[in-house]
């Protein structure tokens, strides 16, 4: 088990990854799923053997709000349907976390409950909000699941700017979900998951 890292570095570190993801161009990336919600599109990752995606879709709602039902917090575990159970760890700043948190089974269970160990960093960026992760070796794996392992991961949330009271979400994911799985289960469970979350986030943010 890896002891904590020094936040400072590592936040300013992720999010510059986040952002040269979200300069990738559009050339570079292959449609996954289409929703009425969002768009989800893959590519190679750079980190591991499987895809990074992306996903985008315009939310009816503050970019504060919108990430405050994202980033660790009270909001979270109520809407999003695959998460079963969320703590925070460690506290370093108010916007800067280790959290922990485990994900229901998923196929039919070919895909077991998984859990992972996240630092995660919100700060601003333009002129709406950046929520970024990266999982750590830290803490004892949980009797019945699998340790996951997330990649540099985050949610770009900006107002609209013809309509303010709307936000266009762009989420960058790369999950190693680890055990002994068939990458085409893989593939199907993360599209569909990036999918659902709008949705779920969407009917959330109504209530």
């Amino acid at each position: 088990m890896d002891p904590l890292p020094n936040p400072a570095p590592l936040a300013s570190k992720l999010r510059n990854t986040l952002v040269r993801y979200h300069s990738i161009g559009d050339g570079e990336w292959r449609v996954a799923k289409k929703t009425k919600d969002a768009t989800v599109w893959r590519k190679p990752s750079e980190e591991f053997s499987g895809y990074l995606y992306k996903a985008q879709g315009v939310v009816e709602d503050v970019t504060n709000r919108i990430v405050d039902h994202i980033r660790p917090g009270p909001y979270r575990l109520d809407w999003d349907s695959l998460m079963t159970s969320m703590d925070i760890m460690e506290t370093f700043e108010e916007n800067c976390c280790v959290m922990r948190y485990t994900t229901a089974g998923q196929l039919w269970n070919i895909i077991a409950p998984r859990e992972f160990v996240d630092f995660s960093y919100t700060t601003s960026y333009e002129d709406g909000l950046l929520t970024c992760g990266i999982s750590l070796d830290y803490g004892e794996v949980r009797p019945n699941f699998v340790r996951g392992f997330n990649h540099p991961c985050g949610w770009f949330c900006v107002p609209l700017k013809d309509s303010p009271g709307h936000s266009l979400l762009t989420g960058y994911i790369q999950t190693e979900l680890r055990g002994m799985l068939p990458q085409s289960a893989v593939d199907t469970a993360m599209s569909s998951t990036l999918a659902n979350f709008y949705s779920d986030l969407k009917k959330a943010l109504k209530t």
